[in-house]
């Protein structure tokens, strides 16, 4: 009957056990994304200002493309910015969604920062960042010709990322 005192140790060495081995069997930095290899949902949103605005054939349009959800009270998407107006500047088509913003701050996040939008929306409601699987902004989807989604990106588009994430699934993108 002694035995019986070691059994709830081993039941919290296992769960301990499967705790530690959580924390180190994945990549934190990844989030997943259910989109990958799936058509683009749907974009319902109206046209950011006097932008012109998307739908969803111009995310089947044949080209590689990038859809950005940002925000002018984002501090990560300002941070992002000059490498966005960097890829568009290499003419890498990117259709913005503005996240939960006031229209005049937004337009007046890119008449201060640059505008790197082929074309834009304001998603007022939150809505479309529902329906794209959104955890926050920025967020950047890679799109294939077809409308596939490739690859989601969380966070800023830095170099590193750029480098490490983007440029590979533009490629891959191309590929499809």
């Amino acid at each position: 009957m002694r035995w019986l005192l070691f059994v709830p140790v081993a039941i919290m060495g296992a769960i301990l056990g499967l705790f530690l081995w959580g924390l180190v069997a994945g990549d934190p930095d990844t989030l997943p994304s259910a989109l990958a290899g799936r058509a683009a949902p749907p974009v319902a949103a109206a046209p950011l200002g006097g932008l012109r605005g998307f739908s969803d054939a111009d995310l089947r349009d044949g080209r590689v493309k990038l859809v950005n959800f940002w925000a002018s009270w984002c501090a990560p998407c300002r941070a992002e910015h000059p490498n966005l107006m960097a890829l568009a500047a290499e003419g890498i088509p990117i259709y913005g969604i503005n996240y939960k913003d006031r229209p005049e701050d937004a337009m007046g996040f890119l008449d201060s920062l640059g505008d790197p939008f082929r074309a834009a929306l304001a998603d007022l409601t939150g809505r479309t960042g529902i329906d794209w699987g959104l955890y926050g902004v920025p967020e950047t989807f890679v799109i294939a010709g077809d409308g596939t989604v490739i690859t989601r990106f969380a966070g800023p588009i830095t170099e590193r990322a750029l480098a490490a994430e983007i440029r590979p699934a533009l490629a891959r993108a191309a590929g499809q």
